[in-house]
C-alpha cells in the first residue's frame, strides 16, 4: 500500500517520546514529595499552556467536501488558483493537513513537503491533481481509495480520510528529467592539488 508521507510513521515515536518527557512517573512524583518537610507547592494555572502531545481536533464543518469526482473523490475548492495543473507524473511540493473523518482527529501534517504524484494513495494522488499553482483544495477521500481495510500507523481500518492542501509548486517528469541532465553536464570544480 502507498504511503502520503514519511512524516506518518514518525509520529507514534514522537507522541512517545513527547509524553516521557513532559509527565514525570508516579514513583518520581512521590520522592519529591519525600525529600523535604515542606508543604508541596501550589499547582500553577495551567492558562496557555498546550498539553502534549498536541492533538488537534478539526470541526465537523471542516470534514465534508462540497464536490464528487466519479471515482468517488470528494473536494472542495477553498483557494482557486488558474494556471497549469499537475499531471500523474508531476513530483508536488505541498503544505498538507491530513485527519480522520469520523472524529476529526489529526494524524499527519507537514509544510514544503515534495512528494510524486503517482507515489501516493490513489485519493490523494487523484487530489493533487485538482488545484493549479496557490490553490487550495479540501480532499475528502473515502477509505476505497486511502487505506481501506488496511490500519496504517494512527489511520484505522476502513477510516475516510480529509486532507487540506496547498500546491505550492510542481515539476513535470519532463522537467526534472531536464535539470537531471542540466545537472549531470555541468563542469566538476577542480580539485585543488596540495604540493
Amino acid at each position: 500500500m502507498k504511503s502520503f508521507a514519511p512524516a506518518l510513521r514518525r509520529l507514534p515515536v514522537a507522541i512517545v517520546l513527547s509524553a516521557a518527557i513532559v509527565a514525570p512517573s508516579t514513583a518520581a512524583m512521590a520522592q519529591v514529595g519525600k525529600s523535604t518537610n515542606a508543604p508541596a507547592p501550589k499547582p500553577m494555572p495551567d492558562a496557555g499552556i498546550i498539553p502534549l502531545p498536541l492533538t488537534p481536533i478539526v470541526p465537523a464543518s471542516q470534514r465534508s467536501c462540497t464536490t464528487q469526482t466519479p471515482s468517488g473523490l470528494g473536494y472542495t475548492v477553498l483557494r482557486p488558483a488558474s494556471g497549469p495543473k499537475p499531471g500523474a507524473d508531476a513530483t508536488v511540493l505541498v503544505n498538507y493537513i491530513g485527519y480522520l473523518k469520523a472524529t476529526g482527529a489529526v494524524f499527519d501534517q507537514a509544510m514544503q513537503t515534495p512528494m510524486p504524484v503517482d507515489g501516493v494513495i490513489p485519493g490523494f494522488s487523484e487530489g493533487l491533481q485538482l488545484p493549479g499553482r496557490g490553490g487550495i483544495v479540501r480532499l475528502c477521500v473515502p477509505a476505497a481509495l486511502g487505506y481501506g481495510a488496511q490500519a496504517s500507523g494512527p489511520i484505522p481500518a476502513n477510516a475516510d480520510l480529509v486532507f487540506q492542501v496547498e500546491l505550492l509548486d510542481f515539476k513535470t517528469a519532463a522537467e526534472i528529467d531536464a535539470l537531471r541532465k542540466a545537472g549531470d553536464a555541468a563542469p566538476t570544480p577542480p580539485t585543488s592539488s596540495k604540493p
